[in-house]
């Protein structure tokens, strides 16, 4: 069958848009084609710097022929219907017309309309035109005379030829003509700028790849990057080094060249005193070449990416978490500073990939890449030795200038927050609070740095580096760079305590931020990246192991808003803000009073949410009470008078009035809660953002292989409890199953009161990611078994009962059933049953076992099994039904004890 080959040669396309305007290209034209009834076998597109081409193989040498009956008016009917029917059907008399019966209308007229099918160059003339014209291009340009008519052709480049064949391979070829804006299509292409410059003439795809090829352009984009990157290997190889690997670089610079020639230059030996990732992100991005290091080691930079990658991260999770792994300590994959031993493993090579093949071998071309690069390397050795004269903490004052968001404040405000909220958070997750905050405090000085500057991307790594440069811990350091992290689904997960710590906060405080001003992801836009600072945090807790309660790490966030959220222009000062949190400047080194280490020990306890040592001493002093009978005194003063932000106004009492109780509300005004209560800020960003956390947990696991109904039935299940070594564990009172486990006999209990019937006491529901995912894991091995499926459809089974029943009496079946009324021997032996394997699963939840939970709930198959069979659950006596009823619901608690049965599949 015949085939179509396109060709749009035009001035150098951008590498970044070549890939995206081949696939369009290849849609546009198609989907074109079937749309006129043109099918085909299969299509493929190219790109190179200059041309976009597109081969489409089995197209039909013509259209199918149509034969098309239309009924027309009855006959009989007024000459002017009859009329507009001829001319509707393009026939010229009534004579071209037949007469049918129809049952309905009589005898009516008939016109049998037979349109021969358009050959094939005939339709692709008129389509292809108009897909030139309207190509989506993200740029487009006009140029010569014709750009003074805004209708004229826009295309990325000025387009200057086009070539457009299409026949069978057995025959020759016809020219489909094409006419765009005064080009007239034609059988011809040019082949490398330079090396090739004159036309080629072409009849099908087969000679025109072989034409460029000897033309000296590589039609297809992969296998240029297969040249560049073997070339690449074998000219570091034959040196003893070994090529970075770059893939984007490698895509880009596949795109800037149709003949790729790979060269090797070299730079003077003392700019390996600057960090690797500078040399490396100098010469990519200014010279667009491939940095090369010693072949017996890894860079520094890969150190820190994919090759500390833990085992298990990113695995597949179908029925089984992965278990965290231990990494190296900080100190053994910190940056090295310059001078040190093995400081650099690059060598003072590159490779460049030039388009043509020079009659020097390329002499000339090396030289003037590495003339560049030896300005580039020298003005990034001036930023590192600048940068290094100006501590870390000296630059502080700087982030006050640089806005993070209007609503929320500066940087340096952010770094105050953050700061704080580390120190909080560093007990929980086992780092130092002194380095966690020390941490926070110095993680976002780099982005004023003149190589940050210079190369964004390398925010985070350069403070590392500084860090270590001015004797910072190796803890601090690494926290530096790695609180950014994770960056997305495969980046690194930071395991150091205090990064851990720092990162941890850096995340908690963007979500509550931008929560609490209403600036939440709406369907595909999310501006402010917090769908991935939530995957951020859970990647976090998950892939450490950590224990950690949203419901307690929310709050506490919140609550660093309210203390150093609000910046000036929502009323309160500076030097009052500095004042509050015992911060001081001397010598351009910020110092911190009692307040200012220990952030949340109860100067702000609102109806005593936290409940720990120290307390804000009265109105006239502004410091930590240390004397235990003043701290009890200054506690109670505090219950009795701040329930409210404008109360604690009243008690701080600043003489200028410059803290304004309008600073406060405006923070949570347009809120459905008080915005003056703490109480109500922090549980409406919990309520809203821990389901936020729940959506991005779904999508971690079903990406690791979770069933969305196992994830979807646990979460429903109610509260996830913990115990944990602090004494944090399931709240409320006994369950059913352990009053009904009390007695061997079947027992008659009373039923429970109804503030305790809820799993968990009123404890906050499924704030435990660590243990959902657990649970998870143990739901889906036990469905896996067969007491697992056959416990699945009899729960289900009981659910759909009580769900018809519940509705069909209007009220709930939830009550204790009365074991001295059960009368069937199998509904006696499911109510014991029940009991013990509630009461032994509720344990085991509570101590985190699942797997033993589940192993309790198997054992109730063959009393379940039993009872199907031989009880009618709607008897005829209303008693025994509604205690039936009620023992069927006593099923479906204690199944949830584990998750909700009836939102799992099957």
């Amino acid at each position: 069958m015949p085939d179509l080959l396109l060709e749009l040669l035009s001035e150098e396309i951008p590498a970044r848009m070549q890939g995206r305007a081949a696939d369009d290209l290849r849609r546009l034209v198609t989907d074109a084609l079937v749309a006129q009834g043109f099918l085909y076998e299969g299509a493929k597109a190219y790109a190179t710097p200059r041309r976009l081409a597109l081969h489409v193989v089995g197209l039909p040498a013509k259209g199918t022929d149509v034969r098309e009956e239309r009924k027309g008016p009855r006959v009989g009917a007024p000459e002017a219907a009859l009329a507009g029917f001829l001319k509707s059907a393009g026939l010229a008399s009534v004579d071209e017309l037949t007469v049918q019966s129809d049952p309905k209308k009589g005898d009516v007229y008939v016109a049998v309309i037979e349109r021969p099918g358009r050959p094939t160059p005939q339709v692709l003339s008129e389509l292809l035109p108009g897909i030139i014209r309207s190509f989506p291009w993200p740029k487009s340009m006009r140029w010569g005379a014709a750009s003074r008519d805004p209708g004229s052709l826009r295309w990325v480049r000025p387009l200057q030829s086009i070539l457009c064949t299409f026949g069978a391979e057995t025959e020759t070829p016809e020219i489909v003509p094409l006419l765009v804006d005064g080009l007239l299509s034609g059988d011809t292409t040019r082949g490398h700028r330079f090396m090739a410059p004159d036309p080629i003439q072409v009849r099908r795809f087969d000679d025109y790849a072989a034409s460029l090829q000897t033309a000296r352009v590589v039609l297809d984009a992969e296998r240029r990057r297969d040249i560049i990157r073997h070339d690449a290997r074998d000219l570091a190889f034959a040196q003893g080094l070994e090529v970075v690997e770059d893939d984007a670089l490698l895509d880009e610079v596949a795109g800037l060249v149709e003949w790729p020639v790979c060269l090797m230059g070299r730079f003077d030996e003392s700019f390996l005193a600057i960090p690797p990732e500078v040399i490396r992100a100098t010469i990519r991005a200014n010279q667009k070449c491939f940095v090369l290091r010693d072949s017996v080691s890894l860079s520094q930079g890969e150190r820190s990416s994919d090759a500390e990658r833990r085992p298990g991260e990113g695995g597949d999770l179908s029925g089984q978490v992965q278990t965290p792994h231990p990494v190296a300590p900080a100190d053994a994959t910190r940056p090295l500073s310059p001078g040190e031993a093995g400081a650099s493993t690059l060598a003072n090579r590159f490779i460049l990939v030039s388009n043509i093949e020079a009659s020097d071998g390329g002499s000339a071309i090396v030289a003037g890449n590495e003339r560049v690069v030896r300005a580039r390397l020298s003005d990034a050795r001036f930023f590192w030795d600048q940068d290094r004269k100006t501590r870390l903490e000296d630059r502080l004052p700087k982030l006050d200038s640089i806005v993070f968001h209007e609503k929320l404040g500066t940087q340096g405000e952010r770094v105050a927050r953050v700061a704080s909220l580390a120190r909080e958070l560093a007990p929980m997750v086992g780092a130092d609070p002194d380095q966690a905050e020390r941490a926070a405090r110095l993680a976002k000085a780099d982005l004023t740095t003149e190589m940050v500057g210079e190369f964004p991307e390398l925010q985070g790594l350069m403070g590392r580096y500084f860090a270590a440069a001015q004797g910072e811990t190796p803890a601090v350091a690494a926290a530096i760079e790695e609180h950014y992290r994770p960056l997305g689904p495969s980046d690194r997960v930071p395991s150091e305590p205090v990064s851990v710590a720092v990162a941890l906060a850096d995340k908690l405080d963007t979500l509550v931020g931008f929560w609490a001003i209403d600036e939440k992801p709406t369907g595909s836009k999310d501006p402010y990246a917090l769908r991935r600072a939530a995957l951020g945090v859970i990647r976090l807790v998950l892939e450490n192991g950590l224990r950690l309660r949203l419901s307690e790490l929310l709050p506490t966030s919140t609550l660093s808003y309210l203390l150093f959220g609000l910046h000036e222009s929502e009323g309160i000062g500076r030097s009052n803000y500095q004042f509050l949190i015992g911060e001081r400047y001397e010598g351009g080194v910020i110092t911190g009073g009692d307040w200012h280490k220990s952030p949340y020990r109860l100067y702000l306890n609102f109806d005593g949410f936290l409940e720990r040592e120290g307390g804000l001493a009265g109105k006239a002093e502004l410091s930590v009470a240390r004397d235990e009978d003043k701290a009890n005194a200054a506690l109670s003063e505090l219950r009795s008078r701040i329930s409210s932000l404008d109360t604690l106004l009243a008690v701080l009492d600043f003489d200028d009035g410059s803290m304004r109780l309008e600073g406060f509300t405006s923070f949570y005004k347009s809120r459905s809660y008080d915005p003056r209560t703490w109480e109500g800020a922090a549980a409406e960003l919990s309520k809203s953002l821990v389901p936020f956390f729940h959506d991005r947990l779904k999508v971690y696991l079903r990406d690791r292989g979770a069933r969305h109904d196992l994830i979807d039935a646990v979460l429903s299940a109610g509260a996830v409890d913990s115990l944990s070594p602090s004494g944090r564990g399931r709240a409320g009172g006994s369950r059913p199953g352990a009053q009904l486990a009390e007695s061997a006999q079947p027992p008659h209990p009373d039923p429970l009161p109804d503030g305790e019937r809820e799993s968990g006491g009123g404890a906050p529901a499924n704030d435990d990611l660590l243990a959902i995912v657990r649970r998870v894991e143990a739901l889906g091995h036990f469905l896996a078994t067969e007491d697992g499926t056959n416990l699945l459809a009899a729960t289900k089974r009981a659910a759909n009962i009580l769900r018809i029943e519940e509705k069909k009496d209007g009220l709930s079946y939830d009550d204790i059933p009365d074991v001295a009324a059960l009368v069937a021997e199998e509904e006696k032996t499911l109510a014991v049953a029940l009991a013990r394997a509630a009461h032994t699963a509720g344990e085991a939840v509570a101590a985190e076992d699942f797997a033993a939970a589940m192993r309790a709930l198997a054992e109730l198959r063959p009393a379940v099994d039993a009872f199907f069979d031989k009880v009618t659950v709607n008897a005829e006596e209303p008693a025994l039904r509604e205690n039936r009823l009620k023992l069927l619901a006593m099923l479906r608690r204690a199944t949830r004890e584990v998750a909700d049965f009836s939102r799992i599949e099957g």
